[in-house]
């Protein structure tokens, strides 16, 4: 079988950046971070005629080939209904359902299910859309997502310089002070987040239910689901970070991606989209906020 071969021409760049920062999304064979890597470790990239690293650094003008030994199998779509909360040509954000992984190898994942949700690019860079973030498995909420290699750039560039502000809600066990800052480090790396208690209701078992604001300033691994947990006010339907016995079958984590706020990085205009509150929340308290 004959190698595949595919051919891109880098534009002109600002500054120089890391081959695995900009290939994101320039390849289809090869269209995230993780799937960039390998194809760079297995000797598949070449630069200007020289093999390419995950340390090598772009300049703008050169030209990248792939060279793929052999035919790569066709990828199967995971049929999966997504609501699209906003789209164009750049960008869209998608709800996400509880109980999904957004990526990784896994064929049932959020990921998986974009291409026949969303509306193909008409972009000279368009690719294979992809999340530019995470939300946990058993998170609902707002999923950003790139839809040309230019905008995936553009939006992790974005997350890193904390451009991109994000509102979660959660239900807390527990009697709470009204608002605080958590700064507990996360796998020893300095973190933080903001709360803020918007209602609360009294509880037989729980003692106590609030609904909380919460805005993650870093955004380590299970950072809000750890803070509340260090605080002794756990998210209602935490398997992994609650309090044993506090668990009811059968009832999902009450964390909700709510709010997102950030600058178009190509139109300039100020996106602030939010999602429905889960009907869980809705039968607990008035979400009309």
């Amino acid at each position: 079988m004959m190698p595949q071969q595919f051919t891109h021409k880098v534009p002109s760049l600002l500054e120089p950046i890391r081959l695995q920062e900009y290939g994101v999304g320039v390849f289809d064979a090869f269209p995230t971070k993780s799937a960039l890597k390998k194809a760079l470790k297995k000797g598949y990239i070449q630069i200007d005629g020289r093999l390419a690293s995950s340390a090598t650094f772009i300049r703008g003008g050169e030209t990248l080939v792939l060279t793929v030994p052999e035919n790569q199998p066709a990828k199967k779509r995971f049929i999966l209904k997504l609501k699209v909360i906003f789209e164009d040509d750049h960008l869209a954000v998608i709800h996400k359902p509880a109980g999904i992984l957004v990526s990784g190898n896994h064929f049932k994942t959020i990921n998986n299910a974009l291409i026949q949700n969303l509306k193909p690019s008409r972009l000279e860079d368009a690719t294979q859309p992809q999340p530019v973030h995470r939300l946990d498995f058993p998170t609902t909420g707002l999923l950003l997502i790139g839809k040309t290699s230019t905008s995936i750039r553009a939006l992790n560039t974005q997350f890193k310089t904390k451009r991109i502000k994000k509102t979660y809600y959660a239900v807390t066990i527990g009697t709470m002070n009204g608002e605080g800052l958590i700064t507990r480090e996360i796998d020893g790396k300095p973190s933080q987040s903001r709360y803020k208690v918007l209602q609360s209701i009294a509880s037989e078992r729980f003692e106590q239910l609030n609904l909380v604001a919460l805005e993650p300033i870093t955004g380590r691994r299970h950072q809000l689901r750890k803070h509340l947990m260090h605080i002794g006010h756990p998210i209602f339907g935490d398997r992994d970070y609650g309090k044993e016995g506090l668990l009811l079958k059968g009832k999902g984590l009450y964390l909700h991606a709510h709010t997102l706020k950030f600058e178009h990085p190509f139109t300039k205009e100020l996106l602030v989209l939010k999602d429905d509150f889960p009907k869980n929340f809705k039968k607990l308290f008035d979400t009309a906020i």
